[in-house]
């Protein structure tokens, strides 16, 4: 980890179809950083962080302690788990047909790629993160992400080691895929204002994008 960073970097390049995410050397950590975006996800062997910036959005960050290979996803896609009051059909509402689907997704590419990796399904150890309510006014969209994510690790048999989720402000959340240890800092207020209309934008894109051959939004 005492390498210059260039050297380090060569001798480290990431695994096949996670070359388009953005990975840097970070002085004070002594090793590359990868910053996870809404809907990516990222898989690694090496002693490196894998980051991320949460609002009502929710991370969940998978490990395998025998083989040392982890990852980290960040999805902002609810899943309600029964269909929803009719009070409940607003703006936010309105694409969580959808996030149901992407946020299995999200859940399933990142165990998909741990295993391709070398990983053990039922070694898997999972710890989860965000899903605060970062404005009052906002519809709890976090609440939703969360409620997904929890049915999702129960369905499919998962092993929850660690939780950080719900409250009211945004996180930054660092992992290290080799030891499955994570670091979690709450934000100032300023950055709760930054998250939400952030991620206000990035539902209204999903509104209009298609994912995965979806044709119409119902």
């Amino acid at each position: 980890m005492n390498a210059p960073p260039h050297a380090w970097l060569e001798r480290s390049p990431v695994l096949p179809g996670f070359e388009h995410l953005r990975r840097y050397w970070d002085s004070a950590l002594g090793c590359p950083v990868v910053k996870v975006l809404p809907g990516e996800f990222y898989v690694s062997g090496q002693e490196e962080v894998i980051t991320t910036v949460l609002g009502s959005c929710v991370a969940a960050c998978i490990y395998d302690p025998r083989r040392r290979i982890g990852g980290m996803n960040h999805f902002m896609l609810p899943a309600p788990l029964q269909p929803a009051a009719p009070r409940e059909q607003d703006a936010w509402f309105g694409t969580a047909g959808r996030a149901a689907r992407y946020g299995s997704d999200a859940m399933e590419q990142l165990i998909n790629a741990i295993l391709k990796a070398g990983g053990e399904r039922a070694s898997l150890e999972v710890k989860i993160f965000g899903g605060a309510r970062v404005l009052k006014q906002m519809t709890d969209i976090g609440e939703r992400n969360i409620a997904f994510v929890r049915h999702y690790i129960e369905t499919e048999g998962l092993r929850l080691v660690a939780s950080d989720v719900g409250d009211l402000h945004s996180r930054q959340v660092q992992f290290f895929p080799t030891t499955g240890k994570a670091r979690v800092r709450l934000l100032r207020r300023e950055a709760d204002v930054a998250m939400a209309a952030e991620e206000s934008r990035y539902l209204k894109r999903l509104a209009t994008d298609p994912i995965k051959g979806e044709v119409e939004l119902f």
